[in-house]
C-alpha cells in the first residue's frame, strides 16, 4: 500500500472518531450504530489493502482486528451482557496479537522484563476497579487484565527481536485504551474518557495494522 493511501486512510479513521466522540456527547444513539462499526471497519480495509492475509503473521493480526471490530459493536448497547461479550471478544483480540506476536519470534528476556515492568500498573489497576467489582466482573477482569499484559509482553518481545517499534506502540496504544473502557464501564461514564480512550484505541489499530504490513 502506498504512503498516499496510508494518509488517506489515516484521516478517514480520525475524523470518524472525532464524528464518533461528537455524537456519543450528544447521545446521537443511532449515529454511534453508524460511525462506530464505520470506524472498525477503516483499520479492517487498511488490513486488507495491506494484504496482511498473505502471511501467517499477517493473518492472525488480521484475526486479532476482527475481534476487536465485534467488541466494538458488542459495547455500544451498554448493557451487562453485551458488555461481557464484548470483554471476550477484545480479550480473544488480544490473544490473537499475542499469538501473531510469539509466532513471529520474542526475544524471552524482553518477554519477562516487560511483564515485570507491568505488575506494579496491573497491581494498582486492579486495586483501584476492585471495589466497584462483583465477584463474577472482578474474574473476568482479572482475566482481561493478565491477557492484555500478556500482549504488550509480546509485543516488546518480537520488537526487540526482530524490530518494527511500532508493533509495541500499537500494542501500548490499545492497553492504555482499555483503562478508559474500565472508568467509563466501572467508575465514572464520561465523554472525557471518550476523548482518550477512542483515539488511542483506534489509532492503535491503525497502528497494529500498518505495522504488521512491514513484518
Amino acid at each position: 500500500m502506498d504512503p498516499r493511501t496510508q494518509l488517506a486512510l489515516c484521516v478517514v479513521e480520525a475524523l470518524l472518531v472525532c464524528a464518533l466522540i461528537a455524537a456519543h456527547a450528544r447521545e446521537a444513539r443511532a449515529l454511534e450504530w453508524v460511525l462506530k462499526p464505520l470506524a472498525a471497519g477503516v483499520f479492517l480495509l487498511t488490513a486488507w489493502l495491506a494484504d496482511l492475509t498473505a502471511s501467517r503473521f499477517g493473518a492472525t493480526v488480521v484475526l486479532g482486528l476482527a475481534l476487536c471490530a465485534v467488541g466494538d459493536v458488542a459495547l455500544i448497547p451498554r448493557t451487562r451482557g453485551t458488555f461481557l461479550f464484548g470483554l471476550v471478544a477484545f480479550l480473544l483480540g488480544h490473544v490473537a496479537y499475542a499469538v501473531a506476536f510469539v509466532g513471529r519470534g520474542v526475544d524471552p528476556r524482553a518477554v519477562l522484563g516487560t511483564t515485570l515492568l507491568f505488575v506494579g500498573p496491573l497491581a494498582a489497576v486492579l486495586r483501584w476497579l476492585r471495589p466497584r467489582l462483583d465477584a463474577r466482573m472482578l474474574g473476568a477482569v482479572v482475566a482481561y487484565a493478565i491477557t492484555i499484559t500478556a500482549m504488550v509482553a509480546t509485543a516488546a518481545g518480537t520488537v526487540a527481536a526482530h524490530g518494527g517499534p511500532w508493533l509495541l506502540v500499537g500494542a501500548v496504544m490499545f492497553y492504555v485504551s482499555d483503562l478508559a473502557v474500565a472508568r467509563d464501564r466501572f467508575v465514572e461514564k464520561s465523554v472525557t474518557n471518550k476523548l482518550w480512550g477512542w483515539p488511542l484505541y483506534f489509532g492503535g489499530q491503525m497502528v497494529l495494522a500498518l505495522a504488521a504490513a512491514r513484518g
